[in-house]
């Protein structure tokens, strides 16, 4: 794992290793530098509130630039922003409408294969242990964004210049596309967990900043998503995924990373490798077997996996013109975007009033109100808000507001949770293999959303049954209560694991950003 917290001059002074004094002191300037940026600036906004308030934001990415180096919230704004909130939120909208007008599936069938989706990021430890282990013409980092970014946006260009393609060429295209994604956020993961176990105060905040630009990317996917489909259809839209992969391509020329000494040693090379990878695994089997990891990690999965999936059920009753509201396709697209916008509240309402609260009664009430939320989708099919005088069009966009707001609640505190049960040495890997079990618990919801759609014969004209299916998820996300005593009762500041619970046998690189024009000989 790249460490972003690190700025490396490459001469021999940079090879000492610094004493405690000396970390201690370069923490104090680090501290004391933060400290005279926010004084001046509260001198400077202290007379104007308005102003003050307009500021914030940018005093807040000011301060985590300091702390955490400038070069780390470039690569989350890339990352999470522009891949995963951009792209990913278009990928969603796109693909539905893919699946529906032009390969004409079942919602069933839909349910199944965005399923599958989640597979590339179930993968996300094999994805970390090859960056961490396996170094290509001695980089580790360099490679794998551009192979990402090559590998999305052939994908996608695939599926936009062609007519029609067979369904089973679509899903592994699709995949591609998704898998793409997941590898690219390997790294930055990565570089989150190390940040937060070396600077537990700013965990939170590293989340709300990822939270935030995964939100603000969405709202700009979403809210231009039904746009494209509607002018250039979605095979068309599909061809404009290519534009954030190929951003990670360009990640990866201006990533500055020292060649590693693997290459050097050519006869020892698998040797070692096969030594790290044993150690690396050995580290999380011993990592996992404490039970303030698995017991969270369980819970992670069970909560993911029971809130089963109706969405491609939704979807299609949506813009049903016959048993549904008949949404339009920009309208569909405003519905997300509005939805994004209400993630980024979200955001804010945990990180100013919730995230220094322990973690289990804030995902306990965070549960409840998504159980209890659910229920307006009931309202919503049934046509129940037609009877009280409230317009479809109206009656949409406040469930949708009210089910982002808390998803984003129940969401964060279980990813800055993640972010503290990682070990050092490994926190790449480890972090990786969490966020693995949060994708498999996705897969199990969409595959049972999936089964249940085609077990109550939700199909693209007979939505009958659709609000059973509703109910039936609505009841799990309730049942769900009843494992929050798997969540430890502390917060983010607390040490959950022994500080040596690992080996530390995988070494990490500092990663930074360099200027394209830069001197690139040592590379």
């Amino acid at each position: 794992m790249q460490d972003p917290n690190s700025n490396h001059d490459f001469d021999d002074q940079s090879e000492k290793p610094l004493t405690k004094n000396e970390e201690e002191d370069e923490e104090e300037e680090e501290e004391e530098e933060a400290n005279n940026i926010n004084l001046t600036a509260n001198k400077c906004t202290n007379r104007n509130p308005i102003l003050s308030t307009i500021l914030e934001p940018f005093q807040w990415l000011q301060m985590l630039s300091s702390r955490l180096n400038p070069t780390f919230v470039l690569g989350v704004v890339l990352v999470y922003g522009l891949n995963q909130g951009f792209s990913w939120s278009l990928f969603k909208v796109v693909s539905d409408y893919y699946w529906k007008d032009v390969q004409k599936v079942q919602p069933s069938q839909v349910q199944l294969f965005i399923g599958l989706y989640y597979i590339p990021w179930v993968m996300k430890p094999i994805w970390g242990l090859l960056t961490d282990v396996f170094p290509v013409k001695g980089f580790r980092r360099r490679p794998y964004f551009i192979v990402s970014g090559v590998a999305g946006a052939l994908c996608a260009l695939t599926l936009a210049s062609g007519g029609r393609v067979a369904v089973a060429l679509a899903l592994g295209c699709l995949m591609g596309i998704s898998a793409g994604v997941a590898m690219a956020d390997v790294v930055i993961d990565a570089c989150i967990a190390r940040n937060s176990i070396e600077i537990r105060s700013l965990a939170a905040d590293m989340q709300s900043l990822c939270g935030f630009c995964s939100s603000a990317g969405a709202l700009l996917g979403y809210s231009t998503s039904g746009f494209f489909v509607h002018h250039i259809g979605p095979q068309g839209a599909l061809g404009l995924l290519a534009i954030a992969p190929v951003t990670l391509i360009m990640l990866g020329f201006v990533i500055y990373e020292p060649r590693t000494s693997d290459d050097i040693h050519v006869t020892k090379k698998k040797a070692q490798a096969a030594q790290k990878i044993r150690a690396a695994v050995n580290d999380m089997y011993t990592t996992l077997k404490f039970p303030q990891v698995w017991k969270p990690a369980l819970y992670m999965y069970m909560s993911l996996a029971l809130n089963i999936s109706t969405h491609e059920g939704q979807f299609y009753w949506y813009t049903d013109p016959h048993a549904g509201p008949a949404f339009s396709q920009e309208f569909v697209g405003m519905i997300y975007a509005i939805g994004a916008m209400a993630s980024i509240v979200g955001v804010i309402i945990y990180h100013k009033t919730i995230k220094d609260y322990p973690f289990r009664p804030v995902l306990f009430f965070a549960q409840l109100l998504f159980g209890i939320s659910g229920m307006l989708d009931i309202v919503f099919i049934r046509r129940w808000n037609l009877a009280l005088g409230i317009p479809d069009y109206f009656f949409v966009i406040l469930e949708e507001c009210v089910s982002r707001i808390v998803s984003r609640i129940r969401w964060m505190p279980m990813m800055v949770l993640s972010s503290q049960l990682c070990p050092l040495g490994i926190e790449g890997t480890f972090f990786a293999l969490l966020m693995c079990i949060d994708s498999l618990g996705s897969l199990t919801s969409k595959s049972a959303g999936g089964m249940l759609l085609h077990y109550l014969h939700v199909t693209r004209n007979d939505f009958k049954n659709l609000w059973v299916s509703v109910l039936v998820r609505n009841v799990l996300r309730i049942l769900t209560l009843g494992l929050i005593f798997l969540v430890p009762n502390s917060n983010m500041y607390e040490t959950l694991i022994p500080p040596n619970s690992s080996t530390k046998t995988v070494d990490h690189e500092s990663l930074q950003m360099i200027p394209l024009n830069a001197n690139k000989e040592e590379a």
